[in-house]
């Protein structure tokens, strides 16, 4: 059972580790760094971080500085009037295995390439290089960059486009490669040693990962939506398989792989290289991967060695370069771009960007210029002018933070990620399906909810977790919660006399039992306006028998439990078993939003998230067509937990 009060939670402090002991004696303490006061007139609050697989939480140490900056357009005149690029060249790996490569150089307005060294921008994209000519998000060179000096590098990963091997997306082999790619992109005639990371989604994924490696000609990197860990980010959040992204995303990667526009210049190694995608992706890893994680095979469905190598979040120490990363909202990597921030702000020149997005809105700035930010290419520059080439042209000065704020409309900026200025705020359920800072009282009846697994097909979260794509399709359901929470048991507060402001994560602490012998819940977060429309903030999913949470690595807000880690192994599984009490703390991604006075605030309680979230079969079965119910009395008081801003702290219009 979670604790529900400080004393409580001070006995569970002397027991776990002496940095936890730590962080909770300065929140006790009610020191402060920052020296302001929170939503409470109280000083500001005590944050820890959230731990990895190899990290325990630490008392979190905010940044206060930079506070009055703002955004300025950096876009200065093109240092050459074209671009030419050389394609196919390629890079030999130490196993004999070649990566295909292009690149890109400034040229004069003839198209002849500039003779002379350049700092490099490597970009190295598993969704090929020639379809990313034409898209470039999946990986072509970007012309404004090499316009304004720089030679821009693309590579496609081994085993995609016309790179040789077997993809295993982002396995230890593959990542093998990145330092020798680095080393042949510094070492070129065209380039003068220094090289910056650059790109969106996957291509981020790989700049982050070959920032770890440290090779010294590395000097700054742009990830834009970029993963942080990739089982609770978005394969198994909540310990159930993603549906909705990841045959896509793994479809996506094999079939760019086997287009070839440049397949009439050596016929026969083209063909040799899409043979061996094809195989790979059909023998060897895509389809059997996928196919294991619905079976439920125990090394698939379980957090491990597989998942941690392919985590860029468990590494994020090594990196030792400026960093600028860009995500959304409503990404798919939500979760994970601000906790990417939060490992390396205290160690770099680090900023963050999150906007009102999808991941392929967030992966073009979608909107942008807007409110003073201006558009990604322009941030890029400036931030590789300054980096990379060693100029003083204010990326330094740029806002540490910078969040859209839902309900506002509009962008606003902060010292740091988690906000400073946060307090804790527990709002109960309570039975007449009311929702309130008053703790329930005994007595109060429990409220079920079917269990059926396709609930949500139309939804935000469905349109979220396809990247995007469903939601280009204009339906009132894609943005708004009201189709998806039909079956759901709904809280709502009283109408808001008063703005309120969340930034952060959110924990929902559920009691709930089960006919079945095991169940899912899916806490939503919807502000909803004076004609009942629930616009859908964001959410949380979890498999009620992986409940099991490692108190040494959740995240705290002023001593209360607002980010919980769980370990989603084997060996942490808990059987729930029908007519059982569990409490299920429910890690529910962060967002920005101000309900304003005249909404109310909205928790929906249901039992499935599809597509979204899907249990593997064996769990599947264990779930299916039970009565799922919710409990909210005074001996299981159901609850979530909020990081409620003072709105002072909401910067005025300049």
């Amino acid at each position: 059972m979670k604790t529900q009060s400080k004393l409580q939670f001070c006995a569970l402090a002397l027991g776990a580790s002496a940095t936890l002991l730590l962080a909770f004696v300065a929140g006790c303490s009610g020191s402060s760094s920052v020296g302001s006061e929170n939503a409470n007139g109280a000083e500001s609050a005590q944050w820890t971080t959230l731990g990895t697989r190899g990290s325990t939480s630490q008392a979190d140490t905010p940044i206060t500085s930079n506070a009055d900056a703002q955004w300025t357009d950096y876009n200065p005149d093109n240092l050459y009037p074209n671009t030419v690029t050389d394609n196919n060249q390629f890079i030999t790996m130490a196993d004999g295995v070649k990566l295909a490569v292009s690149v890109t150089l400034p040229a004069d307005a003839s198209g002849k390439a500039i003779p002379g060294k350049f700092p490099v921008v490597l970009t190295q994209t598993g969704y090929n290089k020639d379809v990313g000519a034409f898209v470039p998000a999946l990986g072509g060179a970007n012309p404004y960059l090499v316009r304004h000096g720089y030679a821009h590098v693309v590579v496609d990963t081994r085993g995609t486009g016309r790179s040789e091997g077997e993809w295993t997306a982002f396995g230890p082999i593959e990542q093998a490669d990145y330092y020798p790619t680095v080393d042949w992109a510094a070492t070129q005639s065209f380039s003068d040693g220094r090289v910056a990371l650059y790109g969106a989604s996957l291509l981020a994924i790989t700049a982050l990962i070959t920032a770890e490696k440290q090779h010294p000609a590395v000097k700054a990197a742009f990830p834009i939506v970029p993963m942080a860990d990739g089982y609770r980010d978005i394969v198994f959040t909540g310990g159930q398989v993603n549906v909705g992204f990841i045959p896509l995303w793994l479809a996506l990667v094999t079939g760019l792989s086997v287009l070839d526009f440049s397949f009439y210049q050596d016929p026969a190694e083209a063909l040799q290289a899409e043979l061996e995608h094809v195989l790979g992706a059909v023998a060897n890893f895509q389809v059997p991967t996928l196919l294991r994680a619905v079976a439920g095979d125990p090394n698939t469905v379980y957090d491990g060695q597989f998942w941690t190598d392919r985590s860029p979040i468990e590494n994020n120490a090594k990196i030792q370069i400026p960093t600028f990363i860009v995500g959304g909202l409503h990404d798919i990597f939500q979760r994970g771009e601000p906790l990417l921030y939060e490992a390396l702000k205290n160690r770099n020149p680090t900023k963050l960007l999150l906007g009102p997005w999808t991941h392929i809105q967030a992966a073009t700035g979608q909107g942008l210029p807007v409110d003073g930010v201006p558009v990604l290419d322009h941030i890029a520059l400036q931030w590789f002018d300054q980096y990379e080439k060693g100029m003083s042209v204010g990326a330094d000065r740029l806002p540490n933070v910078t969040q859209y704020l839902y309900g506002q409309g509009h962008f606003v900026t902060t010292t740091d990620w988690p906000h400073p200025l946060a307090s804790a705020a527990r709002y109960y359920l309570h039975s007449d399906n009311s929702l309130s800072t008053t703790a329930p009282s005994t007595g109060d009846a429990p409220l079920k909810v079917a269990q059926e697994p396709l609930e949500g097909i139309c939804s935000a979260s469905t349109a979220q977790w396809t990247a995007g794509l469903i939601g280009l399709v204009p339906l009132p359901c894609f943005s708004y919660d009201n189709a998806s929470e039909r079956l759901a048991q709904k809280y709502e507060t009283p109408v808001l006399t008063e703005d309120l402001y969340i930034n952060g994560p959110i924990e929902a602490d559920v009691w709930i039992s089960t006919t079945a012998a095991d169940a899912g819940v899916i806490v939503r977060v919807d502000d909803v306006d004076e004609k009942g429309a629930a616009f859908a903030l964001t959410n949380g999913l979890l498999t009620a028998s992986f409940r099991a949470v490692d108190s040494s690595r959740t995240r705290t807000l002023d001593g209360a439990s607002i980010q919980p880690w769980h370990p989603f192994t084997k060996a942490s599984l808990q059987p729930v078993g029908a007519g059982n009490l569990v409490e299920l703390n429910v890690e529910v991604f962060p967002t920005s939003a101000v309900i304003k006075a005249g909404h109310k605030l909205r928790i929906a309680v249901g039992a499935s998230d599809f597509p979204h979230g899907l249990p593997p079969i064996p769990s599947l079965l264990q779930s299916i067509l039970g009565v799922l119910t919710i409990y909210s009395d005074a001996a299981h008081p159901s609850s979530v937990v909020l990081p409620v801003v003072p709105l002072s702290a909401i910067p005025t219009a300049s």
